[in-house]
């Protein structure tokens, strides 16, 4: 038998799953919380600043693969033939001409500027909105693939906005590189940004890299946006590669320190979403949900089929992302379960001010679940409370991070479980105008598939989210199907399977639940989604 290792970079964690690479058992996994993250540390929440150091990357990388080991011994170690990782994203940082983020050198070790930029980091938003002004009046829209909106949490925005911030960081910045591409690159002791490979699902869907281009958007355009991005561009890259090829092999010092085998293949990196989607065994037309503190949604079609589409409002649509040979178009909301833990957090404010910690702790984690419960027996009635989703912007359809969160038809009558549950309704109602723009657009969506944190916890979101698309909904059984569908990649780098389809086949977890929607409330659902989308206008003109 043969492993590989499944690396899941999420918002607060890293997982390891170890994973039997010839009928996809899992094996052993270890999650490793982000001691630095978790402190709140190098993060302003008002100012929408969320950076993670990357010695949280780094210390979760060994301690997460030898959690993992440590369950199964060294004899399934000394089979392990690959690891992949997928990560959050955007999450670029600045690094030096050796590869190194500048956060690991003496000189930015406490700079924000230096670290990575998490995915919700938003503040880049005037310079996206730059970015999208100039690309409507240039000769090339450089953003038609990617919906026509360029996104502020997304790759050069945040390259641009660091540069203008922080003169230190411009002078010692050689290149930029994407968490899943260095992580790789890191692995294999080879982190040269003019020669790591690339990921063809980050360049394509985060920094407008197109082979119409002939790669990255030209440097007059790059130039005219602001001359501090001069020759950044040739410091970047032209090619990209898709997560079934390799980086390289595992380098002498990682190998030492995992216990592995200097033979180990370390595969091209790609975000979570998108290998999540490989293991929920997303075939053409399935819409794949993965539903956590966000969501990102995603599609693949055959080229020939939708490749002359140019879908508006998306993040992307790129040959390659997901599946090889397949377009892969990418959706999502900037929150989801975030707008749950915002209730939460709120509910919980005066446990945590007037009881012991532990305490308060074990009160404040059964407030989700009964909220669930309560809001699952209320009536639904086209007079409910009407929420936006708003909480961290808008996502898809058409990127706008400037919007807020909003909630209405409250009265003196109105209770913790009436809110909780507009506040789910209307991550199902954004939900659907995804789903509607897609349809709009002429895509199709077969089947619905979820996965996730939420997806595995929430039985009342889900089946709210069924009731809202009037689509069945089926939930992969994996419990950490991102790092399954990077095991299923990890393992045709490797070439124990000739395609990631095959490994698809041979590794897929199937699904453990399938919630259908109750005709019942079609009707009224109608309503109040015509009511969510009367605010959405609401708040787009008075934002």
């Amino acid at each position: 038998m043969q492993y590989v290792i499944g690396l899941d970079y999420g918002t607060d964690s890293v997982r390891a799953l170890v994973v039997n690479a010839q009928n996809g058992d899992e094996v052993a996994s270890q999650v490793f919380y982000y001691p630095r993250w978790k402190k709140g540390l190098y993060c302003d929440p008002s100012q929408s600043q969320y950076r993670q150091h990357p010695l949280d990357y780094l210390e979760g990388l060994e301690q997460s693969i030898l959690g993992a080991l440590a369950q199964v011994g060294s004899a399934i170690a000394a089979r392990v033939v690959g690891i992949s990782v997928d990560t959050t994203g955007s999450t670029p940082v600045a690094v030096n001409a050796q590869g190194t983020p500048l956060s690991l050198t003496p000189e930015f070790a406490e700079n924000p500027h230096g670290m990575f930029i998490l995915w919700k980091d938003h503040t880049a938003n005037a310079e996206a909105e730059e970015i999208n002004q100039l690309a409507r009046r240039w000769a090339i829209d450089y953003t038609q693939y990617v919906g026509g909106i360029y996104s502020s949490e997304w790759f050069w925005a945040k390259i641009l906005h660091t540069l203008r911030v922080d003169e230190k960081v411009r002078a010692a910045a050689f290149s930029w590189v994407e968490h899943c591409d260095w992580l790789s690159a890191e692995l294999c002791g080879q982190t040269d940004p003019l020669t790591l490979r690339r990921s063809r699902c980050a360049a394509g869907h985060k920094a407008m890299w197109h082979e119409a281009y002939e790669g990255l958007p030209g440097e007059d355009f790059l130039v005219a946006l602001d001359p501090l991005l001069t020759g950044l561009r040739e410091r970047l890259f032209r090619h990209t590669f898709t997560a079934d090829q390799a980086m390289g092999k595992i380098s002498p010092v990682w190998a030492k320190k995992l216990g592995l085998s200097e033979n180990v293949v370390i595969g091209v990196g790609a975000f979570d979403a998108h290998m999540g989607a490989v293991g929920a065994h997303i075939e053409p037309y399935t819409f794949v949900r993965v539903m956590g503190t966000s969501t990102c949604d995603m599609l693949v079609a055959p080229n020939e089929e939708v490749g002359h589409l140019l879908i508006k409002g998306i993040c992307g649509q790129v040959d390659g992302s997901i599946l090889p040979g397949m377009l892969g178009m990418e959706a999502g909301q900037s929150a989801y379960g975030d707008v749950y833990a915002w209730f939460q957090n709120l509910l919980s404010y005066p446990l945590k001010q007037f009881l012991p910690e532990n305490e308060a702790e074990a009160l404040v984690v059964k407030i989700i679940p009964a909220l669930s419960e309560q809001a699952a027996a209320l009536p639904l009635s086209a007079d409910d409370p009407i929420a936006l989703d708003w909480f961290n912007g808008r996502r898809t359809p058409d990127a706008n991070h400037t919007l807020k969160g909003l909630i209405a038809g409250l009265n003196l009558g109105s209770d913790a479980p009436q809110v909780f549950k507009a506040l789910v309704e209307a991550t199902a109602f954004g939900s659907k105008a995804i789903v509607e723009r897609f349809l709009a657009e002429g895509v199709p969506i077969k089947k619905v598939v979820a996965i996730g944190g939420v997806a595995k916890k929430s039985a009342f979101v889900v089946q709210t989210l069924a009731d809202v698309l009037q689509l069945p909904i089926k939930v992969v059984r994996s419990e950490q199907a991102c790092a399954l569908g990077a095991a299923m990649c990890a393992a045709t780098a490797a070439g124990v399977h000739p395609s990631l389809e095959a490994a698809q086949m041979a590794m897929s977890s199937g699904f453990e639940e399938e919630y259908q929607p109750n005709s019942d409330k079609a009707a009224i659902y109608q309503v109040l989604y015509q009511k969510y989308l009367s605010l959405g206008q609401f708040m787009d003109q008075n934002a």
